[in-house]
């Protein structure tokens, strides 16, 4: 069940992502169902390896590079998605936090029980 909720509330910022940039494009319903699947795939296997090895430049930049590192993840999961399309690295990087930062409202907002 759990799976399912965390399924939709990425698909749902999948889509405010969608709506806000120009440059992240789905092409449709079926197409942000498997985004969802793939971005957590990506998030939970090479994003923390990328993590890893980038550690020491996220702790010269003060964590900012982390942004950068959601950025690759985020490319990622567009090239391997059909119907996902991201115009270029600055749109993967905003894209990356409007999905993280929306995900992270929408989360919030469920678990205070409103």
């Amino acid at each position: 069940m759990n799976f399912l909720v965390h399924l939709l509330v990425v698909a749902a910022s999948l889509g405010v992502a969608t709506y806000m940039l120009p440059g992240v494009t789905l092409t449709s319903l079926p197409a942000v169902i498997v985004a969802a699947i793939v971005l957590g795939l990506v998030n939970a296997t090479v994003r923390p390896v990328i993590a890893i090895l980038t550690l020491p430049l996220t702790i010269l930049t003060l964590g900012l590079f982390y942004l950068v590192v959601n950025g690759i993840a985020f490319s990622l999961a567009s090239w391997i998605t059909p119907g996902f399309y991201v115009a270029g690295f600055g749109s993967a990087i905003l894209g990356a936090l409007i999905v993280s930062v929306v995900s992270w409202l929408i989360g919030s907002f469920a678990r205070s029980g409103a």
